[in-house]
């Protein structure tokens, strides 16, 4: 650094000028400052501006598409082509089951209470051991299992049939219950799911059935990251409706695999 220094001055005039010189930079670098964060507070102001506009779009998008009955619903198709859809809380169960368990589905439950019911829609067709795992896979995930934090659950199929309000004399099933009559057949299922976009729509499912259908997709476990900041990284290697993605993932917290 290089003074220049004024001899016709006293060493106290020269430090003087200086010393005003000082107060002076200091006072344009603070509003210099103060500019860098108005820009800042407005950059971030237009960037939530935009999303909320982009959102709008997307929702606009969305109501044009037809909605398919079963996005009401937990969903997928499996890896070999199988619709599958499951219950997200008592009431849906009680739909999925009565309403949408054909006599030749397969339907999908586990011990742990609270679980939801899952039906693979099989329309005349055998599903093979892929399609059943992802559904035992999807129905242990979207249990509580998930929230509890257990890596893998014991999950059972059994017939329509065999899935009954029936009670005993004295007993009482309540909504999104049911009893189970007959032989079951258990799978050992994994938790795991991936997010990707199938035909425009947001499919969390078991990684394999997402692999099968998507050109890309976000693994998701278990962890304790919100689901709208989650939502919010999928949303960004991906893109598609935040909302959607928000009320696909698991309830009880969960984090993208890097």
């Amino acid at each position: 650094m290089r003074l220049v220094i004024d001899v016709s001055r006293s060493p106290e005039q020269n430090a003087a000028v200086y010393y005003e010189l000082a107060k002076k930079a200091r006072k344009k670098l603070e509003g210099l400052e103060k500019a860098i964060a108005d820009t800042r507070r407005k950059i971030e102001a237009l960037r939530q501006r935009k999303e909320l506009e982009d959102r709008a779009v997307e929702k606009a998008e969305l109501r044009k598409r037809d909605r398919k009955w079963f996005e009401k619903f937990r969903w997928f198709v499996s890896s070999e082509g199988f619709l599958v859809v499951g219950g997200r809380d008592a009431t849906s169960n009680e739909i999925v089951v009565k309403k949408h368990a054909a006599p030749d589905d397969v339907v999908f439950h586990t011990d742990l209470a609270g679980s939801p019911f899952f039906v693979v829609k099989c329309e005349g067709k055998q599903p093979g051991q892929d399609t059943l795992l992802e559904a035992a896979v999807a129905t242990a995930s979207f249990s509580r299992a998930w929230r509890l934090g257990l890596s893998v659950l014991e999950v059972f199929h059994a017939r329509p049939e065999q899935v009954s309000k029936k009670t005993r004399a004295g007993e009482y099933m309540g909504k999104g219950s049911f009893m189970i009559y007959g032989k079951t057949e258990y799978l050992t299922a994994e938790l795991r799911l991936a997010v990707g976009l199938y035909e425009g729509r947001v499919m969390c499912a078991p990684e394999a059935a997402v692999r099968r259908h998507c050109s890309d997709y976000a693994v998701v476990v278990q962890g304790r990251d919100k689901s709208s900041d989650v939502a919010r990284v999928i949303r960004k290697k991906l893109g598609g409706d935040l909302d959607s993605i928000i009320a696909a993932l698991p309830s009880g917290g969960c984090r993208v695999k890097s």
